[in-house]
C-alpha cells in the first residue's frame, strides 16, 4: 500500500496534460490515415536518456547532502560531550551545549528549508550560532580548558562550517539547467511526434491496443521526469527520499539522555 500511496505522489498534473495530449495526438492520426513507424530507440535518445542522466546525478547530490549532514552532527555532538566532560562539575556547562546544538541544527534545517525571500535572514541565524559557539569556546578557555583541548572544539566547529556551506552549495547548485530545458522539450513535444506510430499499432482492427501503448509511453516518461524534481532538492521535503532536517529537538534530548 505503501508503494502505491509512492507512486501516486510522482503522479501530477502535468502526467495528465502528457497523457491527454497523447491520446488525443493518436485519435487525430488515426481519423486522418496518418499513420507510419517511427523508431522507439529515438525516445530512449531524445528523452530516456537525459532523464535517466538527470535522475543519477541528483541521486548522487542527495547521497553527498547525507554524507555532510552525519559529518556536521558528529562534529556537533563531539562539541557538546567538550561542554559536558571537560569541566565535569559545571553542569552549566554541559546544558549550554546542548542548547547549542538544538540552535545550530534549527538553523540550518530553517536555512535548507527556506525559500529565496527568507534565505539572508535564515543565513544569518546560522551564523549567529556559529559565533555562538565560539564565545562558548572561548568562555572554556577562561575557566581552565586547555589551549589544546579548545583548538580541537574549534577544529570540529569549522568542519561544521564547511559541512553545512556544502550542503547549501548543493541547494543554490542544481543538476545542468540546459539539460534540464532540453528534456522537458522533447518530452512536451513527444506525444505529437510519436502520435502517428501510437495510431498504426493494431490498425485498423484493434485501436485499443494504440492508445493503451500512448497512456503508458506517457506515464513512463513523465514519471522519470517527477522522479529527477523529486530527487533535485532534497531539502524540500516535498518528495519522500528528502533528508530529514527537524531533528534539533530529538538530537537534543538523545545527548542529553546519553
Amino acid at each position: 500500500m505503501t508503494k502505491i500511496i509512492d507512486f501516486l505522489k510522482i503522479i501530477d498534473l502535468q502526467t495528465i496534460v502528457i497523457t491527454i495530449l497523447a491520446l488525443v495526438s493518436t485519435w487525430l492520426c488515426r481519423q486522418f490515415g496518418f499513420l507510419f513507424e517511427i523508431p522507439t530507440s529515438l525516445i530512449g535518445i531524445a528523452v530516456i536518456f537525459p532523464l535517466v542522466f538527470s535522475i543519477s546525478s541528483a541521486y548522487r547530490r542527495r547521497e553527498e547532502a547525507l554524507r555532510y549532514f552525519a559529518t556536521l552532527k558528529g562534529h556537533a555532538a563531539a562539541i557538546y560531550l567538550a561542554h559536558r566532560d571537560w569541566l565535569p562539575n559545571d553542569q552549566d556547562m554541559g546544558d549550554q551545549g546542548a542548547a547549542l546544538v538544538q540552535k545550530l541544527l534549527t538553523a540550518v534545517s530553517d536555512n535548507l528549508h527556506a525559500s529565496e525571500a527568507e534565505k539572508d535572514q535564515t543565513l544569518r541565524e546560522v551564523y549567529r550560532a556559529y559565533d555562538a559557539f565560539s564565545h562558548s569556546h572561548e568562555q572554556l578557555r577562561q575557566m581552565g580548558v586547555t589551549s589544546g583541548e579548545v583548538s580541537r572544539s574549534n577544529q570540529a566547529l569549522r568542519s561544521i562550517m564547511i559541512e553545512f556551506e556544502r550542503m547549501r552549495n548543493i541547494a543554490s547548485y542544481r543538476t545542468p539547467v540546459a539539460l534540464r530545458a532540453y528534456s522537458s522539450f522533447f518530452l512536451s513535444l513527444f506525444p505529437i511526434v510519436f502520435a502517428p506510430y501510437f495510431a498504426s499499432i493494431a490498425y485498423p482492427d484493434y485501436p485499443v491496443a494504440g492508445y493503451l501503448v500512448a497512456i503508458l509511453y506517457s506515464l513512463i516518461l513523465v514519471s522519470l521526469d517527477n522522479i529527477q524534481e523529486s530527487l533535485e532538492n532534497p531539502y524540500d521535503g516535498i518528495g519522500p527520499d528528502d533528508l530529514r532536517l527537524d531533528i534539533a529537538d530529538a538530537y537534543a534530548d538523545l545527548l542529553t539522555d546519553s
